[in-house]
């Protein structure tokens, strides 16, 4: 599951970037300001926000060791900071002047990319403060920066689609068209993928556009073989431009938030849809995963950043549906049956069922008649308990086989949800089925088991419009 731990609601506007250090979050946005909170209680800092950019500031992004927060503007400069104590320590010049658009470190941490809306290129150097090198793309301008995780090369993406490959001596090493109206976002997984035969090493590289989609490629350079991109696959899922996109640090989860307003979290190994999160109001501008926790951040042009918690069961899922059902299926020991009847608080039934030898097999097979003719289970209530359980297990089984993400299926009824509303409790159920059981239980949460607020419910039309696109590419 992944749950909404926090809101961030101090900009003023749209907010344009969010970045992750090991302590901090770090937040853009149109009103010239950047935020600095703290990972611990998500508490402002004492000398935030800061303040110089004179227009919107586009981007920020932490050195590797999070002492230094970088931005850039419309107002064509970008700015060091110590994150320690908020002071300015550079002002870079775009030599162009024009708005600079995005920003990013070299994983050394000694270089600096700023691009601008012109298509200009400057790589700084980081300690000095020094231009060091300069280039430009042919066509529109640089809206995106990833560096390779070895520091090898960088990628660029501009806004009339052509993805960009350069070395770190700023020598354009390849460009290609990836997204025909326009690149809004790339990222590397910071995981290498090796090749057994050759001991080679590539790079996962995630780009995203005003055409919808996302895409996977996989990168290679050596100064042997040279570069090598080659396309991989697209992940379906929005149904408008995507803004942002963003690798989990380990590389087993893709963020991607969108003009639909939905954030999607695909599992990068089976690029299955794990989460599909629609808290936002406008669009969703930028996405970013905490480097060693289980934190995403989320930000809108709805003026507001969320932050999500995993929980290890996500991280379970970000596996192959084979692994994933092995967990819920036949596979299952006597021993990991024990287990599960305790998790339910049944732990009085163990001895019975290990007397019977009930594996996970037998388990998904009981009825109502063989727990009380072969298990001698006397009481009814408990009868029923069991097979309750039983019956969640079997739908949850059904589910994960399917691959039906968690937040599209009614946490009353376990099915797919074909009506979804938004209850006072903030949660989305199947509209029929909150309808009941708000006139039977007495408007009580079946989340929270607290009082609704409200009976209002709202139509959540985000989440149907995810679900019926997952239904058409499940269909497919």
């Amino acid at each position: 599951m992944v749950k909404l731990i926090h809101t961030l609601a101090d900009h003023g506007d749209d907010v344009n970037c969010c970045a992750f250090s090991f302590s901090l979050l770090a937040t853009c946005s149109l009103d010239k300001t950047i935020r600095l909170y703290s990972l611990h209680d998500f508490t402002e800092l004492p000398h935030s926000p800061l303040k110089f950019h004179t227009y919107a500031v586009h981007c920020c992004c932490f050195s590797p060791s999070g002492r230094i927060l970088a931005s850039c503007s419309t107002d064509g400069t970008t700015v060091l900071w110590n994150t320690e104590n908020g002071q300015m320590l550079a002002v870079m010049e775009q030599p162009s002047g024009s708005p600079v658009r995005v920003c990013q470190f070299s994983p050394d941490s000694r270089c600096l990319t700023s691009g601008a809306a012109d298509g200009t290129l400057v790589l700084w150097n980081a300690q000095s403060y020094k231009l060091y090198r300069c280039g430009s793309v042919k066509d529109g301008s640089l809206v995106a920066c990833a560096f390779s995780p070895n520091g090898s090369f960088f990628v660029t993406g501009s806004s009339c689609g052509d993805l960009t490959v350069w070395d770190d001596k700023m020598r354009c090493l390849h460009s290609e068209k990836a997204h025909d109206l326009g690149i809004t976002c790339c990222d590397f997984s910071s995981q290498p993928v090796s090749d057994g035969e050759q001991g080679l090493q590539f790079f996962r590289l995630a780009s995203c556009g005003q055409d919808c989609q996302v895409k996977i490629w996989i990168v290679s350079f050596t100064h042997i073989l040279g570069f090598e991109l080659k396309y991989k696959s697209t992940l379906s899922g929005h149904c408008a431009p995507v803004l942002a996109c963003a690798f989990s640090h380990d590389g087993q989860m893709l963020v991607s938030g969108s003009v639909d307003k939905s954030v999607i979290v695909y599992d990068t190994n089976t690029e299955n849809i794990l989460h599909t999160l629609t808290q936002h109001t406008r669009y969703v501008t930028t996405c970013a995963f905490a480097p060693n926790t289980l934190l995403l951040a989320t930000g809108s042009m709805d003026k507001t950043v969320n932050i999500w918690q995993f929980d290890l069961e996500t991280l379970c899922q970000a596996r192959s549906t084979e692994d994933q059902l092995k967990q819920f299926t036949e596979d299952w020991s006597e021993e990991d049956v024990s287990t599960w009847l305790c998790a339910q608080d049944l732990k009085d039934l163990v001895g019975i069922f290990k007397m019977n030898n009930i594996d996970g097999k037998e388990l998904l097979s009981l009825t109502k008649e063989s727990l009380a003719d072969d298990l001698k289970i006397e009481s009814l209530g408990l009868r029923s308990k069991v097979l309750r359980k039983i019956e969640e297990l079997r739908t949850k089984v059904k589910s994960l086989s399917s691959g039906i993400p968690d937040e599209f299926v009614c946490p009353i009824t376990r099915e797919l949800m074909k009506d979804p509303v938004i209850a006072s409790d903030g949660y989305s159920y199947e509209k029929e089925a909150i309808e009941n059981w708000i006139s039977k239980k007495k408007r009580t949460s079946p989340m929270t088991n607290l009082v609704l607020p409200s009976a209002v419910l709202t139509p959540n039309r985000t989440l149907k419009m995810a679900i019926n696109r997952w239904l058409e590419t499940h269909q497919k």
